[in-house]
């Protein structure tokens, strides 16, 4: 079939637009990846089950989806600003391993969460550290055609030179650099951003690389870039990310892909997804402390589907607050739903190929797709779902038929029944936990790892994180 007209939200023009693809029938995005220092947060995967909704809906729209994805494992530094440490280094400082260990860890266990949320797997997964030689190219490019300037700390791209540099983000620029005092070594302007950081005097980093400028490791923003035009090039279709990205990372990303190849704009569609946050007032953050991982909900007797059914609920342009009353209700709605399905012929018994037939049928595939097709909306999409279930004058076959169709979208494994792990932990290992935590404060490590024994034997196995140790019933 013909793709299906599609109108997405662009953060670039503050507007709604007819998805217009480079390659008609063809869509390729970028989504930016998780910083693997740590494990990502249930606010960081409502960005990725919301890009995830993009890619589903666009294949079930008649589009060829061509997804890309970044694996940040080198150049986040703790401040925005181009200052304080390299996130990879602060995590093998917290765990005693090297900066490819904690890579290699984090990345597996953001997949492992991934999959735990039925969120599928980019087309092309790109790691930073595999591409050093294209971005110290991007930045070549840069530096030939007058847009750098070198510190005594790394090379900088002069913001001042790309007059829409305010654009994405509405920057008052002019604001920001007014009084901002130029001292020899330092930034000229405040909004200027680091393509290459030098490795300090008598600083040895796990990463770091030679280059024309010296040794040293790239900037957070050049990788994004980088890896898209290579995989994309020099202009694509879609661009995801949180709206956090907005100011900085993705207003950075527009500077110096357009500065390098002269290609505008860089990307045709900028979609962002808004924060989800605790007690619906405080935002996920790592640096804030307030982490909840997918790990935590399964440990609390949740299904991971739920949380994807949370998410469902709500348009990915609106904040979402997130509770745990909130998610056990979206739990009960989803067990009620799916209770509903499986009563319905299972897919496997029918020719999902011949599609639904009656009138009544093919309204509700209608209402479904103009709610996928219309910037994403999927709360109005999933009330369609609830509709049809409930609806006795279509035929249980042809719901079926929809159903299957619609889950390919929706994600919910619909005819498989909700887990829970309900079951209690005993008493008794919670005070092991306990007397084990307390041995590790003491130093007393013999005796700590005894206890993580004693708790092994009985079946559950500590899970530590900066928010305190739990236990989880082994498999």
């Amino acid at each position: 079939m013909s793709p299906k007209e599609v109108r997405l939200y662009n953060t670039l023009s503050r507007k709604i637009e007819v998805l217009t693809p480079g390659t008609p029938g063809t869509v390729d995005i970028y989504s930016c990846g998780p910083t693997v220092y740590s494990y990502a947060h249930i606010g960081n995967m409502r960005a990725y089950i919301f890009a995830d909704f993009l890619r589903r809906g666009l294949t079930l729209l008649g589009y060829q989806v061509n997804h890309v994805m970044n694996i940040t494992d080198v150049g986040h530094l703790t401040d925005d600003a181009d200052s304080g440490e390299d996130k990879m280094e602060l995590g093998c400082r917290r765990e005693g391993a090297s900066a490819w260990e904690i890579a290699r860890k984090y990345t597996e266990a953001f997949f492992n969460h991934a999959a735990q949320l039925n969120i599928l797997r980019p087309s092309t997964v790109c790691k930073a550290t595999d591409h050093i030689p294209e971005q110290i190219s991007l930045i070549e490019k840069l530096e030939t055609k007058g847009f750098t300037y070198k510190t005594e700390d790394g090379l900088y791209f002069d913001t001042s030179r790309f007059e829409r540099y305010p654009n994405l983000a509405r920057l008052d620029t002019e604001g920001l650099r007014e009084g901002l005092r130029v001292d020899k070594g330092a930034k000229r302007h405040k909004t200027d951003f680091a393509l290459w950081k030098l490795a300090k005097p008598g600083e040895k980093r796990q990463m770091e690389w030679d280059s024309p400028w010296g040794r040293g490791f790239p900037g957070w923003h050049i990788e994004c870039s980088a890896m898209a035009m290579k995989y994309l090039g020099a202009q694509f279709d879609i661009h995801t990310g949180g709206v956090d990205h907005i100011p900085i990372h993705h207003t950075n990303e527009i500077a110096q892909s357009e500065c390098a190849t002269g290609v505008q704009p860089f990307v045709r569609v900028w979609m962002h997804g808004e924060f989800l946050l605790l007690d619906d007032s405080i935002k996920m953050s790592k640096s804030a402390g307030h982490i909840l991982t997918v790990d935590t909900l399964i440990e609390k007797g949740f299904d991971p589907r739920s949380f994807r059914f949370l998410v469902l609920q709500t348009h990915y342009r609106k904040q979402l607050g997130f509770s745990y009353e909130a998610l056990t209700a979206a739990q009960k709605g989803l067990e009620r739903l799916i209770q509903q399905v499986i009563k319905l012929p299972a897919p496997s018994t029918l020719s999902l190929e011949a599609g639904p037939k009656t009138q009544g049928a093919l309204d509700y595939h209608a209402a479904f797709i103009h709610g996928v097709a219309q910037d994403l909306n999927m709360p109005q999409a999933l009330a369609e779902v609830h509709k049809l279930v409930g609806d006795g004058a279509i035929d249980p076959q042809e719901k079926t038929l929809l159903l299957a169709a619609w889950d390919e979208v929706l994600g919910l494994d619909l005819w498989t029944p909700v887990k829970t792990n309900e079951e209690p932990v005993p008493q008794e290992c919670l005070d092991l936990l306990l007397l084990r935590n307390q041995a590790r404060q003491q130093r007393q490590w013999t005796e700590a790892d005894r206890l993580r024994g004693e708790l092994l034997s009985r079946g559950f196995e500590i899970l530590d994180s900066p928010q305190g140790s739990s236990l989880k019933k082994r498999s």
